[in-house]
């Protein structure tokens, strides 16, 4: 082989050579390079994802550090009353108040490092790590004291990489604005212990003690709840309560917070012995909280987390003396209730302002589901309790009706031609208004409500806060679609006895925030109506409770008081349903004071339950009810009379005319009514007017008949209405009736001789005898007359002839004369 091709050859062979290891070489190097660029880019990535996920993280927002609050509740004396307990029972304590022992029990299991770390516990994160290799990303965590009140307030609590990372740059941040104190206070406040947040709710929930008052065994329990708080829950499982309370010891024991004595003392104690739960009062004055509550939440501005949460004070109108007394009269036996299934609804107002002083929601309110009230929540039909205030009291308002005004009653009916009726079936004719509404009649008051019309009574009544988005006439009597409350109707009725200027019912006076923040919730009032028929109303309904009208079983007489019954009865079809052949469907009584104003409603759910009978007592309930209230929060108080205002004027009239009395009517004629000043009556009756006085009085003697002969006139016109009294006096005697008669004359026969006769006529009113006229006086003087002693025996007798013979003659006016002596109303003279 030359040497050219043995040259050849081995370049071939460094050249295959070179072509075998270049490209293993190459493929290293890309792996290298590869691998660097992923871990950079996995780094980046890791950068990138951590960086967005803490942009993601929420602000610590301050606002949100201060925790929730259950409101407190207070009374119309500004005294609290009790603590709305909501869906978290909070109490929050500061940290100056919370005991150093219960601050090391919960250090010492929770976060031993807690006054060292810096929001995070690196040393701890190590063992979570493990934890998670086994469990999953997030199956366990490392949480500090401070990343819980993160958790807590800030994010969920689902065990995420995303949360974790969240609440561990948070810790950091909140460590980095708070101290120590305030983010430990913070967490023993915002803890969950099972029945409540906090360890101030807690030692009272499960010991009855205050923060003060607990030991170590206790400190030590109320710190092993947190981690499982249902289970560790110890009235739910006292055996591994007790565990994990002694574990928590045991730590306190061994971080230095204990002695190995106290430890073991501790541990010894039964967890029965430590236990005593607080039995929270039921939901006091339930029918008057739920009215509170449903006022809170309407506020603009206020959300339902800030009333169950947000630490407010509500301050109320709650008199708790009325509320106490209201709630005994429907669960106690101070009225006799027919039966379990009756039911009443009652609220106080106060007649000036408006506020609530008491509800009553109901019987047995343990069986009637929460928030729901009978005074509050159920429409029922009024019946006549609306008429003053769809009926007379606009009819006053704009017609200027007196209480005297006279409406016919009689048959009548609806616009519709269907007819109404009187609860007695009757009719009364000419009546007053005043008394058709202290009788409660039906027909009168709906010609008032027809006469007013529709709309002006719709008017007059939603300015008393009465729901009226539709009304027909049979709404005047009652007969209401839906109906309203008592709340609604003592809130209408008190407008009339404070002068007609009406302010809705409330509960609420002002709420004030944690921070001091105040919203003031009085209502502002309106004048509903003038004062004259505020007052004119108010009084007519005083003779409804008064003799003769509808309600004076509710009457308390020592105090100036109206009101108004009312019942709503059942359709025909209804009747025949449940077999009802005599009773009621609701039974009402609403009355007022200047101070109170109260409205009761009485009946049942449904009448499968149950109706009202007419047995004489359970139809009167209502009105028992009313009275038993308002003689109790009246006692002690000055009760004033309803103040009769400068627009309306007090008058006597004559019953039968509504004019004007005259001088000479009697009083039992008279009656005195309200009118609104310058529409009173200026003409003077003439019904009870002094009579005329006889006139041309004329009488003689006639001695040949031996008679007086008497006549007067009188005017024709009247001659109808009045009879003729005539009294006669013998020789200065007294005077005695002599006759009375329609007639204009009268004779007197034989009279006595030689004898002074006096007479009086006077005009006696067939309507009343004591509306006479003067009298006008006649004398006669009777001559002495021949006796018959002086007559000489020897001479003859002559015969007289008969006296009407001589003035009239003939025998058949005999018979006729004699027809009108016995026809004579009283014996002739002597």
């Amino acid at each position: 082989m030359s040497e050219d091709t043995r040259t050849r050859q081995g370049r071939r062979k460094v050249k295959e050579t070179n072509k075998n290891s270049g490209p293993k070489k190459g493929t290293m190097k890309k792996v290298l390079i590869a691998f660097s660029i992923f871990m950079v880019t996995l780094l980046v990535a890791g950068v990138i994802t951590v960086f967005s996920i803490i942009k993601d993280a929420p602000d610590i927002d301050p606002s949100k550090l201060t925790l929730a609050n259950n409101p407190e509740i207070f009374d119309q004396n500004d005294e609290i009353f009790t603590t709305l307990s909501a869906s978290e029972n909070r109490r929050s304590a500061s940290i100056l108040e919370i005991p150093q022992l219960v601050e090391d029990a919960f250090i010492s299991v929770e976060d031993v490092r807690f006054r060292e770390h810096f929001g995070i516990d690196l040393r701890r994160i190590g063992g979570a790590l493990r934890a998670n290799v086994t469990g999953g990303f997030g199956a366990e965590g490392a949480s500090t004291i401070t990343q819980q009140v993160v958790k807590n307030l800030f994010l969920s609590s689902e065990k995420k990489i995303t949360r974790k990372l969240q609440e561990q740059y948070l810790a950091i941040k909140l460590e980095q604005s708070y101290s120590k104190d305030q983010i430990l206070e913070l967490y023993l406040n915002a803890i969950f212990f099972s029945e409540g947040y906090g360890v101030v709710e807690a030692a009272d929930r499960f010991f009855s003690k205050t923060l003060d008052e607990l030991t170590i065994e206790d400190a030590a329990l109320l710190a092993g709840i947190p981690q499982r708080p249902n289970f560790f829950n110890p009235f739910k499982n006292p055996v591994e309560a007790q565990k994990r309370r002694n574990i928590v010891i045991t730590l306190m024991e061994r971080h230095g917070k204990i002695t190995f004595a106290e430890a073991e003392r501790a541990k010894a104690v039964p967890i029965e012995s430590q236990l005593k739960r607080s039995e929270k009062e039921s939901y006091p004055y339930r029918a008057f909280l739920d009215q509170v509550l449903k006022e809170v939440e309407a506020i603009d501005g206020i959300s339902i987390n800030d009333v169950y949460t947000g630490g407010l004070k509500i301050y109320t109108t709650l008199d708790q003396e009325a509320q106490t007394f209201t709630e005994a009269l429907l669960e106690t036996d101070i009225i006799d209730f027919p039966d379990e299934f009756f039911q009443a609804g009652i609220t106080v107002v106060d007649t000036k302002s408006g506020a609530i002083k008491a509800i009553g929601g109901g019987r047995q309110t343990d069986n009637i589901k929460r928030g729901f009230s009978w005074a509050t929540d159920p429409r029922r039909s009024p019946g006549s309790t609306i008429k003053p205030i769809l009926d007379y009291g606009p009819a006053i308002e704009h017609l200027q009706w007196s209480t005297y005004h006279q409406i016919t009653d009689e048959p009548h009916q609806y616009s519709n031609g269907v007819p109404i009726r009187n609860f007695n079936n009757k009719y009364s004719g000419d009546v007053s208004m005043r008394y058709a509404l202290q009788r409660s009649l039906n027909i009168p008051a709906l010609k008032a409500f027809q006469e007013v019309g529709i709309d002006k009574a719709a008017q007059f009544g939603r300015g008393l806060g009465i729901p009226l988005d539709t009304i027909q006439e049979a709404y005047s009597l009652g007969g209401f679609t839906n109906g309203f409350s008592t709340l609604e109707l003592a809130g209408a009725y008190a407008a009339f006895g404070n002068e007609g200027v009406y302010h809705k019912p409330f509960t609420v006076r002002k709420v004030v925030f944690p921070d001091g923040k105040t919203i003031n919730l009085t209502p502002d009032s309106h004048i509903a109506m003038s004062d004259y028929t505020a007052f004119m109303v108010t009084d007519m309904l005083k003779s409804a409770i008064g003799p003769g009208g509808t309600g004076p079983r509710a009457r308390v007489d020592s105090l100036p008081m109206a009101g108004k019954t009312g019942t709503s009865n059942f359709d025909e079809e209804e009747k025949k349903r449940y077999n009802i052949k005599d009773g009621a469907k609701d039974i009402w009584f609403a009355g007022f004071t200047t101070n109170y104003s109260i409205a009761v409603w009485t009946g049942y759910n449904t009448p499968d339950d149950g109706y009202i009978k007419y047995d004489g007592h359970s139809e009167h309930i209502a009105k028992y009810l009313f009275k038993e209230l308002m003689a109790e929060i009246s006692k002690g108080k000055e009760t004033l009379d309803f103040k009769q205002p400068n627009s309306v004027v007090r008058v006597g009239v004559e019953k039968a005319t509504g004019l004007l009395p005259s001088p000479t009517t009697p009083e039992s004629e008279i009656i005195y009514e309200y009118f609104v000043r310058g529409t009173e009556p200026t003409e003077v009756s003439k019904v009870f007017a002094k009579p005329t006085t006889p006139q041309d009085f004329m009488g003689e003697y006639h001695e040949l008949t031996d008679q007086i002969i008497l006549t007067w006139t009188f005017p024709e016109e009247e001659r109808h209405k009045f009879v003729f009294e005539l009294q006669l006096s013998i020789n200065d005697g007294p005077f005695s009736v002599n006759s009375l008669s329609d007639e204009m004359q009268h004779i007197i026969f034989n009279p006595e001789s030689d004898a002074t006769y006096r007479f009086k006529v006077t005009a006696v009113s067939l309507i009343n005898e004591q509306l006479r006229s003067d009298p006008i006086e006649l004398t006669v003087v009777i001559p002495k007359k021949w006796e018959e002693e002086e007559i000489a025996p020897e001479e003859p007798i002559i015969e007289i002839p008969n006296p009407i013979d001589i003035i009239g003659g003939g025998g058949d006016d005999d018979e006729d004369a004699d027809e009108d002596e016995d026809t004579e109303e009283t014996p002739s003279g002597n």
